[in-house]
């Protein structure tokens, strides 16, 4: 073994739900949808590293300079030693801040994208010899229990990206439990995307390079992969509206034609101009977010946001 992936440690995957089996569900609704968690196969999971550079995607860079600007401010109240886990882990840049800053004995990882989650953490095994990395293949949104390390370190959660926003208010509450649950009385680390100019919103998921679109077709070209289907992308519009009353993103496929696409031997017809639903992606005030994480059992602190109140990050503590 290379000496430097000594301190990974590879643990068992949790049970994950069938994008075969959810896509086949999702295309008997009315209206017919896809989940958000399927977007990220290593080819959408590259997509989205894309999407995060673009100039109109504010989220990420602002993010980031939250993480930079305030890293020493979180890595007190994330303790000293402690264990990291990432909830969803992607690129790892954001998480590097932390590592740096923090210096904890532990990072747990854990990510839908087993061939994606390797690739990023065996670079970081390399950049971090001493780092004891636990990479987990696991789907956030059903129940986990991580194990415990032998000294059993204080838990501090990592959701950055604001991807509490994918899930409807209902679920986002029950999600925010599990995390509390999973973090065994250790605080979490949020980032929360705020309510703002519609026409900022718009612009964040409908850029000019159209790498969102390819980022929203590549559901169905992931079926045709992995499946046999025989989605014809050019078939299909990509399709974000601001929902100004519900304060949200709703991204869709439109159908711009009357067809009918083959997957898993059924057949499923497309009405011309009838939508796939792929993703929500709620906004919050600060106060909407801290109410809802009071609710799911946290006790909200620190709260920092840039200048023109674009994005916010939440030390949330366990109660």
């Amino acid at each position: 073994m290379d000496a430097r992936l000594a301190r990974v440690q590879y643990t068992a995957p949790f049970a994950t739900e069938s994008f075969a089996d959810s896509l086949a569900v999702g295309l008997r609704k009315s209206p017919k949808e896809i989940a958000s968690k399927f977007f990220y196969d290593a080819e959408g999971s590259r997509l989205f590293d894309l999407i995060c550079e673009l100039p109109e995607y504010y989220q990420t860079r602002t993010e980031t300079a939250l993480l930079q600007r305030h890293a020493p401010e979180i890595a007190a109240l994330m303790g000293k030693d402690a264990e990291i886990v990432e909830f969803g882990a992607g690129s790892l840049r954001k998480v590097r801040i932390l590592l740096d800053a923090a210096r904890p004995q532990a990072y747990t990882p854990l990510d839908i994208s087993g061939d994606y989650l390797a690739d990023v953490v065996r670079a970081l095994a390399t950049d971090y010899p001493a780092l004891t990395v636990r990479p987990l293949v696991a789907d956030f949104t059903l129940p986990m229990e991580i194990a415990a390390l032998p000294q059993n370190p204080r838990r501090a959660g990592f959701f950055p990206g604001s991807t509490i926003g994918n899930f409807r208010p209902d679920a986002a509450l029950a999600l925010l439990r599990r995390m509390r649950g999973a973090l065994n009385g250790g605080g979490l680390l949020i980032g929360i995307d705020l309510v703002k100019d519609p026409v900022l919103l718009h612009a964040a998921y409908n850029d000019a390079a159209g790498v969102t679109a390819r980022f929203n077709k590549n559901l169905l070209a992931r079926a045709n992969r992995e499946f046999g289907a025989d989605f014809d992308l050019d078939a299909f519009a990509h399709y974000a509206p601001y929902n100004v009353n519900l304060q949200r993103i709703e991204m869709y496929l439109v159908s711009l034609k009357r067809q009918t696409v083959s997957f898993g031997g059924a057949g499923f017809s497309f009405a011309q101009g009838e939508a796939l639903y792929t993703e929500d992606s709620h906004k919050y005030t600060i106060e909407s977010f801290r109410e809802m994480a009071a609710k799911a059992g946290f006790a909200p602190r620190a709260v920092w946001t840039d200048e023109d109140r674009l994005f916010s990050m939440h030390w949330l503590e366990s109660r």
